[in-house]
């Protein structure tokens, strides 16, 4: 009885048995600091220098934060949900995909979501080199950077195998730091080079786009950058003690303290171009040209480190997903495959290559579900769940739909990201594809379109079909 108490219990902190009250340890500022952790790697250093290639410092500052807040906020109204009943999202997203729906593409989105870990343990190799040079020690990168980089993935491992209380107490140490170097780089920047000096740059322009184009395509970047983690958003505030403080911990860390980053990592960028001439996208090489050298290295250490926090948060989350979609694996195995997985993208280098078409694509396959879930949380099944259903007990089938799969929900997906593709904006060759993306950008179109196809759906005779569930409402 002991053997199977334990187990039940291990598969409540790492696995999808839903959580209790009484299990949760996650204060308002615990989940604060961990969700802050885990998005404010220095990927937002890098996505505020992509930014900041289309925009002026104004613009910029108003892109960043405004398009992250408004779309934070709607995404993560699923929040309530997951504290109210103790799942994640993926559980919920069994009724809107079907069982074996989400075991695809939670698979498939979270090993696209593990691509964001390989960019983390780059810029970890790259701070680690540039630390070594500040003392006079030369390291080739060829060697160093996938080594380096591979030693991030392996600490952030041991941080996952630990489970949400070491990522608790990892985090509560490096965001704080992370927020207090955060300010001082942005104030060192300013003193580098005058802020008078940084408004007069102007933006690039790509050949024959305009003003409008050029804002919306940093907007495509900040929304994209949103919608590509969402999914990975929405694990962790079921640790949560209310769900007031889930959702607003939640909406504050990825609304407000990852946009600040990300604002910094563009005043950085601009910065760099006042002095060198060059936009550069490597936080690390930044931080070396601008900062003094004692604080540099204090600030290459925290950054670094930062992502070694980010590894282990990201590596939980992103197999608790699997999970959700595949139960019966083994959490702790699945860390492991994680870091080969992960380690196999670090030694081959290429993922920041492609950055801003990697985080777009992984958007547009997010975006969608996201529409969803808000639209089948709010509207159609109206924050009513069948558990019994979600977790398939013997003659609870509703979710199983056809074959495993919720037709519905998966043509939603695969209609919305056609659309988006050929007739908004491509995101592998840059092009926009029609006006539309002026107004909604293509990750924005993907969540809009996406959750009024599903709502529109809902009015038809697919609504029988949608809402196998409502007799099993008794339970709850």
């Amino acid at each position: 009885m002991s053997g199977k108490l334990n187990y039940i219990q291990q598969e409540t902190v790492t696995g999808v048995v839903p959580m209790m009250n009484s299990e949760r340890k996650y204060s308002f500022l615990d989940l604060f600091l961990t969700t802050s952790g885990f998005a404010i790697a220095t990927w937002c250093y890098t996505q505020g220098a992509y930014v900041a290639q289309f925009l002026g410092f104004k613009q910029m500052i108003i892109n960043i934060f405004c398009f992250n807040l408004i779309f934070v906020m709607i995404e993560c109204l699923p929040v309530l949900f997951a504290v109210r009943y103790g799942i994640d999202l993926w559980i919920w997203l069994r009724s809107v995909l079907g069982e074996k729906g989400v075991a695809i593409l939670s698979t498939v989105i979270s090993f696209a979501n593990f691509g964001w870990y390989a960019v983390a343990a780059n810029l970890f190799a790259s701070s680690m080199i540039n630390l070594a040079l500040s003392f006079g020690v030369e390291l080739n990168p060829v060697i160093f950077k996938p080594l380096l980089g591979t030693v991030c993935v392996v600490l952030g491992t041991l941080i996952a195998l630990g489970g949400p209380e070491v990522i608790k107490w990892t985090n509560r140490f490096l965001v704080m730091a992370l927020l207090i170097v955060g300010v001082i780089i942005v104030a060192i920047c300013l003193f580098a080079v005058p802020l008078s000096e940084i408004l007069k740059v102007k933006p690039v322009l790509a050949e024959g786009t305009t003003k409008l184009q050029n804002f919306m395509l940093s907007a495509e970047g900040n929304i994209a950058f949103a919608f590509s983690w969402s999914t990975q958003a929405l694990v962790l505030p079921r640790l949560a003690k209310s769900e007031k403080s889930g959702y607003w911990a939640t909406s504050l860390s990825y609304g407000a303290v990852a946009p600040f980053f990300v604002a910094t990592g563009g005043v950085m960028a601009l910065a760099m171009f006042v002095r060198t001439g060059v936009y550069e996208s490597d936080p690390t090489k930044m931080l070396s040209t601008l900062a003094t050298p004692g604080f540099a290295l204090l600030s290459l250490l925290l950054v670094a480190f930062a992502n070694i926090g980010t590894q282990g948060t990201g590596s939980y989350v992103n197999c608790m997903i699997i999970k959700s979609g595949m139960p019966k694996l083994s959490y702790k195995k699945l860390v492991i495959i994680a870091m080969i997985y992960v380690s196999g993208l670090t030694i081959w280098g290429g993922v920041e290559e492609y950055f801003g078409s990697f985080i777009s694509l992984a958007a547009y396959i997010q975006g969608p579900i996201i529409g969803m879930i808000v639209v089948d949380y709010l509207i159609v099944r109206k924050r009513m769940l069948s558990l019994k259903s979600a977790f398939f007990i013997k003659e609870h089938d509703a979710y199983k739909f056809t074959n495993g799969f919720n037709l519905v929900g998966l043509g939603v997906v695969i209609i919305t990201f056609a659309l988006a593709m050929l007739f908004v904006y491509n995101p592998m060759t840059g092009m926009i594809k029609s006006n539309l993306f002026l107004v909604t950008t293509g990750s924005g179109f993907t969540a809009i379109f996406g959750g009024l196809l599903y709502w529109i759906a809902s009015l038809t005779p697919l609504k029988s079909y949608m809402l196998k569930d409502r007799n099993d409402l008794e339970i709850l």
